[in-house]
């Protein structure tokens, strides 16, 4: 679980697991036990954002309580982690007790002009990023000259500035080795090359960041709760040419060994899994797979599946979402797609039985009863339990037996499997 100094390092295979309500860890840690049965060493890694907390009224601290709780009463005897998820130096301060694992997203800094000069800098101190650079694993070597090496490092050298002032926020509080970093830049317009990932990695090196995990963006669409939209071709060809940039940044720049890729809204991206395995299995290499707030549609589901109150409940979620669709939608704008004319009317799912409810929103595509847009609103939707206070809570504790099973086989059956385990 550490390296020999003692620093805290993140095992191979590591999945984010969210859990809104914090009522969910014992069921999602089932997931990992029913993996370490078959095999594979999965590590937990609950988190939750800045945002969600103040969505839900909660803190931090309740995720940890809930993550602590959990593994204690599985004897659960491998590494787990809490994420404070895409923090920045305005909101870290509350996640620096709970958390072992930070999640810088420095987004909005990226496309920031540098300081005067600070390009050239860059370059003048590597000059090997500059000409034909032969990276294991990628066919063709990556061929920079210095104008396009200065135009692909520019938008990010003043996110990996700020990245290393919010690092080094935390390290003055918790101490150095004391907890993993990652550094997200996936919520931009445009994907990462492979060219751009090695510029950023040496930049994140020189800054003295020792990231274990980074989430770049990568081609296509990873709406929130359902499957990837593009070419799973061209995802392939990108997560693997990035892994061979990992294990060349790694050598070349004395990042940790253990560093790997994090997919985020990686949830239910069922037809990348594959590409993602088999990826991974080629080149030996770790990964980190966010699979964030489907825990809570696992929730809805089973409170449906139960009937009666948990049903109707389910069923008034929708209705207060379906009536609040704009300002619910507005913050995940970017993450989802949804037509408005392919959402049930409140009236027509209020007569629904749990079947109708249940085959609506589970993510099963061969499902004729499937909705992705229904789904989507829900998953967004979580604003609405969340207002109903003890009333939601209380009844997710009276159906904990469906809701629990849904849970775990959601995360199994449906990520676990098929990224680390399949053959």
């Amino acid at each position: 679980m550490g390296y020999p100094d003692g620093r805290l390092k993140l095992e191979k295979y590591s999945l984010g697991v969210g859990d809104r309500f914090a009522h969910q860890a014992a069921a999602q840690l089932d997931a990992c036990i029913k993996a370490e049965a078959a095999g594979t060493t999965v590590i937990p890694v609950w988190n939750k954002s800045n945002r969600e907390h103040n969505i839900v009224g909660s803190e931090p601290s309740s995720v940890r309580a809930a993550a602590d709780a959990a593994v204690k009463a599985r004897g659960w005897n491998h590494q787990y982690c809490v994420d404070a998820d895409h923090i920045g130096v305005a909101t870290v301060d509350r996640f620096i007790e709970a958390s072992d694992f930070f999640t810088l997203d420095v987004a909005d800094w990226i496309g920031k002009h540098p300081p005067r000069g600070a390009v050239d800098a860059f370059l003048n101190r590597h000059k090997e990023l500059v000409g034909r650079i032969q990276i294991d694993g990628i066919e063709e070597p990556l061929r920079i000259d210095r104008e396009k090496a200065s135009h692909a490092v520019s938008p990010y050298l003043t996110a990996v500035t700020e990245a290393a002032r919010i690092y080094q926020h935390v390290a003055q509080q918790k101490g150095k080795g004391k907890f993993i970093t990652e550094v997200s830049m996936d919520e931009t317009a445009s994907p990462q090359t492979p060219v751009e990932l090695l510029l950023i990695l040496a930049a994140i090196s020189d800054a003295g960041i020792p990231i274990q995990t980074i989430a770049p963006k990568f081609t296509g669409r990873f709406n929130k709760g359902v499957d990837y939209v593009g070419s799973v071709e061209q995802f392939e060809k990108e997560f693997s040419d990035d892994l061979c940039v990992i294990a060349h940044a790694v050598k070349r720049y004395g990042l940790p060994e253990n560093l790997k890729l994090s997919v985020h809204s990686g949830s239910d991206k069922f037809s990348i899994y594959a590409s993602i395995r088999r990826s991974v299995r080629k080149f030996d290499a770790g990964v980190h797979v966010k699979t964030a707030g489907t825990t809570w549609l696992e929730e809805l589901i089973g409170l449906a599946e139960a009937g009666g109150e948990g049903l109707k409940l389910a069923k008034e979620v929708y209705s207060e979402a379906h009536g609040h669709a704009p300002e619910l939608c507005a913050p995940y704008a970017s993450v989802i797609d949804i037509d408005p004319a392919k959402l049930p009317d409140p009236a027509q799912v209020n007569g629904w039985t749990s079947e109708q409810y249940t085959g609506a929103l589970r993510h099963d595509q061969t499902n004729k009863l499937f909705n992705p847009h229904f789904r989507q609103l829900l998953h967004v939707g979580f604003k609405v339990a969340a207002k109903m206070g003890q009333r939601y809570i209380k009844q997710v504790e009276a159906c904990e037996k469906e809701i629990a099973r849904n849970v775990t086989t959601n995360l199994y059956d449906r990520h676990i499997e098929p990224i680390f385990l399949r053959a």
